[in-house]
């Protein structure tokens, strides 16, 4: 089974409690962003993981089946609050220093939405630099940055995103494509195109995938939705993503903890078509 989903899609609760929740619901891997899926201790400021912590809640999910594939980490990297700016670096290189203690390969990060007013090349640079940050401390913890293009964000597309990997020419940096984000009002319709761009300019760097969907809504306007019950071309998603990168771990989104099977099933048999 390669496909996991978000914990937090199961709520908030302690660690022990989030672990038998996710075993009773036979998910057998997640995406962990510790501050929203647990609430025993304030994780939104640096400094609280340790490795007792660590080992306990990984105890914790392995007595309950379930694996930490990736640790997410949702953070503006470019803020223009230079305060905030630096707490948000210090958390992620908290994650990055836990990462492999918590058996996740891989910080998986959105870096965030552009200000309506903000000068574009300004925040590329920021980011830019936040991002060489990064990428410094995890060559020292062998921990991948796997960077996500969704619409709206800096990172928008998967040109820009392709863009960013160039200038960074680092090896310690990978793709989490989710094709659900790539989709708009503009573009739904030529959504294989957007697809087979994606792979085109990725395929080589994803680390792990996103899954969710789309539909157009009774106003015509493009919507998000649990995978199955939207136009997303799931076939094209999973053929591609066998050809560049068989096996690698799928993420559930934007699904209910009741049709969470349903969705597990829905893409396991899909993709069990190239198997």
């Amino acid at each position: 089974m390669t496909v996991g989903a978000l914990a937090h899609l199961f709520g908030t609760h302690s660690y022990k409690e989030m672990a038998r929740t996710l075993g009773d619901y036979e998910v057998n891997h997640v995406q962990l962003a510790i501050w929203k899926a647990f609430n025993d201790y304030d994780f939104t400021n640096p400094g609280i993981l340790n490795p007792g912590l660590v080992r306990n809640i990984k105890k914790e999910f392995d007595r309950n089946g379930v694996d930490i594939s990736i640790i997410a980490c949702y953070l503006h990297l470019f803020d223009e609050d230079e305060l905030n700016h630096q707490v948000f670096l210090q958390r992620y290189k908290e994650l990055i220093r836990y990462a492999s203690q918590f058996g996740a390969p891989m910080i998986a990060t959105e870096v965030g939405r552009p200000r309506p007013n903000g000068v574009f090349e300004k925040d590329w640079d920021k980011l830019y630099h936040s991002l060489l940050e990064l990428i410094e401390e995890a060559k020292a913890w062998g921990v991948i940055v796997g960077l996500e293009a969704a619409h709206g964000h800096l990172i928008g597309s998967a040109s820009t995103l392709k863009q960013m990997l160039d200038e960074l020419n680092s090896s310690q940096v990978g793709v989490v494509l989710d094709p659900g984000n790539l989709l708009t009002q503009e573009n739904y319709l030529e959504q294989d195109e957007v697809i087979e761009e994606a792979f085109q300019l990725l395929g080589d760097r994803i680390v792990a995938c996103h899954a969710k969907d789309r539909f157009i809504d009774d106003s015509g306007v493009l919507k998000e939705t649990s995978p199955g019950l939207g136009l997303l071309n799931y076939d094209l998603f999973l053929k591609r993503l066998h050809q560049y990168k068989p096996e690698c771990p799928i993420i559930i989104e934007h699904t209910k903890p009741s049709d969470m099977k349903r969705v597990i099933q829905y893409i396991e048999q899909k993709r069990s078509k190239y198997v």
